[in-house]
């Protein structure tokens, strides 16, 4: 699904102008500072790469929303003042980004929620008219007030989750997911989540060089590809094909085997032909590519914590020479299996 869509807002300028990603993050009492400023950094980031290769590219541009017209003290103490408040549109005049981010909170966040009725209201009206939204950990109960969550997935910090059962029995919540997505409405249980859907919107909004950029700046050994992480409602990737979990559960077993796809089908008593269509229907993608992601992504951990050779580590996820490994390395992260190792391990054991 594309993040970026078109909204009418307030203060939009002539046509002429350039196409805008409007964001607007959410700002109350005890708002954990950092479920803000990482996003608003990451989202510059990604800005800033992409221009520097495409003066056209979409502008972001991103406002402080607030219900009331004051400070907001953070629980660090950090003061931020909004750009939008709520009190103060006119009757005919309305705010709609097409992001909005509903940070995170402090403790026990229901005290909040209970002054901000009118916040709640216009979330909700800014998502049915074709905003998304994103709430991070506590700040999910905002979407859960609205309604909006009501019969569909959701994930919130794992402190909170079980007085958010109890306050919202109609949410399906999936604690055991960082991340989950039900159609336009996005839930992080962590920071760390956070910084996963936000490299994947700037992947969406300006393509993928850019985002691998803000990912090697960002924590990239921590990071884990958006789609391997989150509960999509609805999705394959959650698929009832047994037969096909069954193939997938053998594939990530069995990384360093050389039997072909074809060979791996008749194993399973499938043609060629019906098994790459029930696996493409079950997951979305092709089993090739899985197989694949799997490797990567097992290479990218031993790389990271182990101390074999980059051969071995090749031999380990199923590749018989190392310029192969290299190869798919550069494509899917334009590095080196030696400079991978080199970036991540001098994040992890610098002592600075």
């Amino acid at each position: 699904m594309d993040i970026y869509n078109k909204s009418m807002a307030i203060n939009k300028n002539n046509d002429a102008q350039l196409k805008q990603l409007q964001v607007g993050l959410v700002i109350y009492q005890h708002v954990l500072a950092t479920s803000l400023t990482l996003p608003l950094e990451m989202l510059s980031a990604g800005e800033a790469f992409a221009r520097r290769y495409d003066k056209s590219t979409i502008k972001l541009q991103t406002q402080l929303v607030s219900q009331e017209n004051k400070a907001i003290t953070s629980r660090a103490g950090i003061q931020f003042l909004p750009d939008i408040t709520l009190n103060n549109l006119r009757v005919n005049e309305t705010y709609l980004p097409d992001i909005i981010l509903v940070p995170s909170l402090w403790r026990n966040p229901r005290p909040v929620l209970k002054k901000h009725t009118k916040l709640i209201a216009w979330l909700k009206h800014c998502w049915q008219q074709g905003a998304t939204l994103l709430g991070v950990g506590t700040g999910v109960c905002f979407l859960a007030e609205s309604g909006l969550l009501d019969d569909h997935s959701a994930t919130t910090h794992w402190h909170y989750v079980e007085q958010f059962k109890r306050d919202y029995p109609k949410v399906e919540l999936k604690p055991d997911f960082f991340i989950t997505q039900s159609e336009r409405i996005y839930c992080a249980a962590s920071l760390n989540a956070l910084a996963d859907i936000i490299v994947h919107i700037i992947s969406q909004t300006y393509g993928r060089a850019a985002a691998q950029n803000v990912e090697r700046n960002f924590s990239h050994e921590i990071r884990k590809p958006y789609e391997e992480q989150r509960y999509l409602e609805g999705a394959v990737d959650r698929h009832a094909d047994e037969l096909i979990a069954q193939i997938q559960f053998w594939l990530r077993t069995n990384l360093s085997s050389d039997i072909s796809l074809a060979e791996l089908a008749q194993q399973f008593g499938l043609s060629q032909r019906s098994f790459s269509r029930r696996f493409k229907i079950a997951t979305g993608i092709r089993a090739t590519e899985y197989w694949q992601q799997l490797r990567i992504e097992t290479a990218k951990d031993l790389l990271a914590a182990s101390n074999l050779t980059i051969q071995e580590i090749a031999y380990h996820v199923g590749y018989q020479d190392q310029g192969h490994l290299t190869r798919l390395f550069k494509q899917n992260l334009t590095l080196t299996p030696k400079d991978y190792r080199a970036m991540v391990r001098k994040k992890l054991f610098s002592q600075n």
